[in-house]
């Protein structure tokens, strides 16, 4: 018994470890400088995302940032549920993912607020749920032209969504997720309140 629990607290360990260290690559900042625009954190919010990347006027760029940070973490849960055939290692890599990518080591543990990698993990992990955050972003961006605000809107929904289409267990990733997300806004949530958050598309420099 002690063997299995020791087996299966590594395998944890390892696909949490390796979740971390995919979730953890900023793409935004590598894509950007590759380009030639420098350091996106010295661009509009600061952050490494795809919204920010749009700031560059540079819309392709902004469109492989956002597919590329939804992709690791939807890579992660498909990697862990492949090796393990269990949920619930996706939900460890998925959760693990989305960490990296709002805390990355490389980075000194200031990464990106996690909206896409959120997306795609939760894509992966269960695609109804993903699907309806998706739509929800969409549609609240759509009429809002607020990018921060449709992501709350759609993390605030995430778990309610996957209580319905899915499980527990990615009700809590969804829940975990949503938590930090709102956290990681809370600059954008006193901006949304004062009326002077920037609208999809606008470009400023940081001041």
């Amino acid at each position: 018994m002690e063997d299995l629990a020791t087996a299966a607290a590594l395998a944890i360990g390892l696909v949490a470890l390796g979740g971390y260290l995919l979730g953890s690559i900023p793409f935004g900042l590598v894509l950007t400088r590759l380009a030639g625009y420098g350091d996106i954190r010295a661009i509009g919010s600061g952050n490494i995302g795809a919204t920010n990347v749009l700031r560059t006027g540079n819309k392709p760029l902004a469109l492989a940032a956002l597919l590329l940070d939804s992709g690791k973490g939807a890579v992660a849960v498909l990697i862990a549920v492949a090796l393990f055939e269990t949920p619930m290692m996706g939900v460890i890599a998925g959760g693990a993912a989305f960490l990296g990518h709002c805390f990355p080591v490389w980075l000194r543990f200031k990464g990106g607020k996690g909206v896409a990698t959120f997306l795609g993990t939760m894509i992966a992990a269960a695609w109804p749920v993903g699907l309806a955050c998706c739509a929800t972003w969409a549609v609240t961006a759509a009429i809002t032209r607020t990018s921060s605000l449709s992501s709350l809107a759609a993390a605030a929904l995430g778990p309610v969504y996957a209580l319905f289409l899915a499980d527990q267990p990615r009700a809590g990733l969804a829940l975990f997720c949503a938590v930090l997300i709102f956290i990681r806004h809370k600059d954008n949530i006193a901006r949304i309140l004062a009326g002077t958050e920037p609208k999809i598309g606008a470009s400023k420099k940081k001041g």
